[in-house]
């Protein structure tokens, strides 16, 4: 039997990026993210394939057909957080109020609370933000995404496969995204602006060597990701890179992902683990 991969998508809207001075001010008639979480749909349909979709509250609250779209079309449903911000940035107080506040406006929405939860920009940290981790097992949070095995956004010395943290709540499964292992460091090949600039076969042979250790591999995109059209904001040069390119549209590379290995959600993942 394959082993199952993850999929996942970040619904954010293309102008979602993380490190600005609050959020941009834009037209709703620039919004994007409706077509490109459409876009993914109709991909994922065609493959047969399941994803989980992290989900941040003020795009559900904005487009309020959006979450319930996604779960009947089989998909997860998780949390990204309400407002984009970082959570390095958020007080304990704060973080909760995000997580209750979008797991309250999902739940009424699709009639099932989130279990999963990725931080904006990999931004929890078990040195920085060791509180956040108890917060989410409280919240009733069964898994987390949100650790990256990379220098400057994670812990480069970091699991790259799934691994169980305690916490005085309760046990939570950590599951970090695909990395490619090379003698300078780990590459981020699992999404972002590595999906979209390392070859396809570094990424396939990647999913391939996590496979063979029977280990999942996570990918993730957003939907900007497969919005050749969109806008984008006018950013520093390696900002853009990082946000937006180099290439315009991830969807070619990721269906032939698709085709060549077995995906599902992430909470499936965890129920097959049995780690909680």
């Amino acid at each position: 039997m394959p082993v199952l991969n993850a999929l996942t998508i970040d619904v954010e809207d293309w102008y979602h990026v993380c490190g600005l001075p609050g959020e941009p001010v834009v037209s709703p008639d620039t919004e994007r993210v409706v077509p490109a979480v459409g876009r993914l749909l109709a991909l994922l349909a065609r493959r047969g394939c399941r994803a989980t979709f992290f989900l941040l509250g003020s795009v559900a609250q904005r487009h309020p057909g959006l979450a319930p779209s996604i779960a009947e079309a089989g998909h997860e449903i998780a949390s990204h957080g309400w407002s984009h911000r970082l959570v390095t940035g958020l007080s304990p107080e704060e973080f909760r109020t995000e997580l209750r506040r979008t797991g309250d406006l999902l739940e009424r929405q699709t009639g099932r609370r989130p279990v999963g939860f990725r931080a904006p920009q990999w931004s929890l940290c078990r040195r920085r933000t060791p509180w956040a981790f108890p917060i989410l097992r409280d919240e009733g949070y069964r898994y987390d995404s949100s650790l990256s095995p990379l220098p400057f956004v994670g812990d480069r010395r970091g699991p790259r496969g799934p691994f169980r943290i305690d916490t005085p709540a309760g046990p939570l499964v950590e599951v970090p995204p695909l990395v490619t292992r090379t003698p300078l460091g780990n590459l981020p090949t699992g999404g972002g602006w590595g999906f979209r600039f390392f070859p396809l076969g570094l990424i396939g042979a990647s999913v391939a060597g996590l496979n063979r250790r029977g280990m999942p591999a996570v990918l993730y995109v957003h939907p900007r990701e497969v919005d050749p059209e969109g806008p984008r904001l006018a950013l520093p040069p390696l900002r853009s890179f990082v946000a937006y390119g180099p290439r315009s549209d991830a969807a070619p590379r990721l269906d032939a992902l698709l085709e060549r290995f077995s995906f599902t959600t992430l909470d499936q993942l965890v129920d097959r683990w049995d780690t909680v």
